[in-house]
């Protein structure tokens, strides 16, 4: 139960970090605020620095480049962001966990399944499930949540076992009976801290960050995972 009103508490402060807001300011007839020396300080001509009104976070360095290749090549964006996310999950894993020698191999397995599977499927999924269910009150919201882990998670741990068994040079035998031992249990972990996420997910974030919201807390559940597919 903590842990889970920590996640929702998490991801409620998330979503209003990612959330554009206008602002709407009077003006303010203030000798200092209008200065010509202020006009010339680089909160004012750093393109490091942008318009609130626009895009919260907006002061973050990359943040517009970042929304810019989201816009422009969203599948490769959302497959480098998860690249990213499953690379961090496993590091922490064995740095901190297993404390065990690094296993680059092991690194590189999954930070490419990152790559190649969870970032593109993730664009096409989300993308597919907001054209078919739009909205965020509350029945969509929870539709949502309801197809993403009663379906979509089953599909993405099948895969998720297979890609590793192929990696490993496992037989088909061999990578069914991996499924067979540890799929409801990973399903069973992912209902445990997922669907409070997905409801703030689906909520009040955008369709275009969702796959960078969720790899913030898909570093955590990777470790999970990492650990759980290399037993």
């Amino acid at each position: 139960m903590k842990l889970t009103t920590l996640l929702v508490a998490a991801s409620c402060f998330t979503a209003q970090a990612f959330s554009p807001q206008s602002s709407t300011k009077s003006p303010v007839n203030n000798a200092a605020i209008n200065s010509p020396l202020r006009k010339q300080a680089p909160s004012t001509t750093s393109v490091l620095f942008r318009d609130p009104s626009l895009t919260r976070g907006g002061a973050v360095p990359g943040w517009a480049a970042y929304n810019e290749a989201l816009d422009k090549n969203p599948i490769t964006a959302k497959a480098c962001t998860s690249f990213v996310g499953f690379f961090l999950g496993d590091l922490l894993a064995q740095l901190f966990i297993t404390k065990g020698p690094l296993d680059v191999k092991r690194l590189i397995v999954l930070s490419v399944f990152g790559f190649i599977y969870h970032g593109p499927s993730g664009h096409f999924f989300y993308n597919w499930l907001d054209s078919k269910i739009p909205g965020t009150e509350a029945k969509s919201v929870f539709t949502k949540v309801f197809i993403d882990q009663v379906f979509w998670c089953p599909i993405f741990m099948t895969v998720f076992f297979s890609y590793l068994g192929l990696a490993n040079g496992d037989g088909l035998a061999a990578i069914g009976n991996k499924i067979k031992a540890d799929l409801f249990s990973a399903v069973q972990g992912s209902w445990k801290v997922w669907p409070a996420v997905h409801v703030v997910n689906f909520k009040f974030i955008s369709n275009k960050h969702r796959l960078l919201f969720l790899n913030g807390f898909q570093i955590a559940f990777n470790m999970f995972l990492s650990l759980i597919g290399s037993k």
